[in-house]
């Protein structure tokens, strides 16, 4: 595991976060209570501490253009880079193509191509006419988006060493600028899962699919204090995390308490019915505490698509995306979690004796 004072800062500089560095210039929103905070970024949090899908949303809460530029920055999209709003245009189309004839729903008009697609996010939060058939466009928007980065990511062949010290960079810069503005992380650090480890992994799990590796990046955040863990997930969503792309069903929590988001449902709906709880760890101790998700990260890949002379900008877009784990907690329940039961190397030992009970399974024993 590296530590943040150990690592260079140059490499993230214009990685592939460039366009959201505008989001972290200013340090108003690092101390901030959740009492103060829009509406968006109260939902945003509750969607990430539930697990649940965008998809799933019938709104946004997007009061002025700032907040839809955010959303499109966080996406890898800059709505003032002539290609970027060519490339949202496309998205628009292809979405707009599909809604109307796979699924024979009808669009409004003026969502459907006369409107500024940067309004789209807009439109999506006001009730009227316009909000459902843009909310629709965007979830589909969405999905396009992320089904096209997965097959450029697959055109290009990227080592994903590569990939990784990109995003490593570029969070590690983020990090140095929330310290900077108040945020208080007291420990900072990453690492990337061993051979071996994925091997266990995978001999644990049911799924023996490497597709289904989520945690090969990671990021470990310890703050100062418990009550600081949710102004910290706010920042990390509003400057660097896209909350639309926190993975489903990913989410361990039984550190943060949702109470403080009860004024609020996840959906928009004030009956919106209770999520389904997260399956957890069957190797963690009862007693460790976490909060741990999973993001897919945007990664910008411009100067990899120029110098291997490949143009896709125009049907897959210039971003890819890396999927990382982050783990936030605070000072004192990080120690906890490394004494007892709960410590680490007791974890491992009883991943490796699940290992080795079902390697070892003989023919008349189940599974085997």
């Amino acid at each position: 595991m590296s530590d943040v004072e150990d690592q260079p800062r140059e490499r993230g500089q214009d990685g592939p976060f460039a366009y959201s560095k505008a989001l972290r210039a200013t340090a108003d929103d690092a101390t901030r209570p959740l009492t103060e905070v829009s509406l968006q970024d109260l939902h945003e949090i509750k969607l990430l501490l539930r697990s649940e899908s965008v998809i799933d949303w019938h709104r946004l809460y997007i009061d002025d253009e700032s907040q839809a530029r955010r959303l499109f920055q966080l996406c890898g999209l800059d709505v003032d880079s002539e290609a970027d709003h060519r490339r949202l245009e496309a998205l628009r189309s292809e979405a707009a193509n599909y809604i109307t004839t796979c699924l024979k729903l009808r669009l409004d008009d003026y969502v459907n191509s006369h409107a500024p697609v940067e309004s789209l996010p807009m439109l999506a939060s006001k009730e009227g006419k316009y909000q459902r058939s843009a909310c629709t466009l965007l979830k589909v928007m969405h999905i396009i988006h992320h089904l096209n980065a997965r097959e450029l990511r697959t055109v290009l062949s990227i080592p994903d060493n590569e990939l990784f010290a990109e995003v490593e960079s570029s969070v590690v810069l983020m990090f140095d600028e929330l310290r900077a503005a108040g945020v208080p992380v007291v420990e900072f650090s990453w690492s990337r899962k061993t051979r071996e480890s994925q091997i266990t992994k995978l001999l644990v799990k049911r799924e023996t699919s490497a597709a289904r590796i989520f945690d090969r990046l990671r990021f470990r955040v310890i703050v100062e204090n418990r009550e600081d863990l949710g102004p910290t997930l706010h920042v990390m969503l509003h400057r660097c995390i896209p909350f639309n792309y926190v993975a489903p069903g990913q989410t361990v929590n039984n550190l943060v308490e949702t109470t403080q988001f009860n004024s609020i449902s996840l959906t928009g709906s004030e009956d919106a019915d209770e999520a389904d709880p997260t399956e957890t760890n069957e190797f963690s101790s009862q007693q460790f505490r976490v909060l741990n998700f999973i993001a897919d990260l945007p990664v910008r890949v411009d100067a990899l698509l120029d110098a291997r002379g490949v143009d896709s900008a125009e049907t897959k877009g210039r971003v890819v995306f890396i999927l990382a784990e982050f783990q936030v907690l605070d000072r004192a329940t990080a120690k906890r979690n490394e004494q007892g039961e709960s410590a680490h190397d007791l974890y491992k030992q009883r991943q490796h004796g699940r290992v080795r009970e079902r390697l070892l399974r003989t023919p008349g024993k189940r599974g085997g």
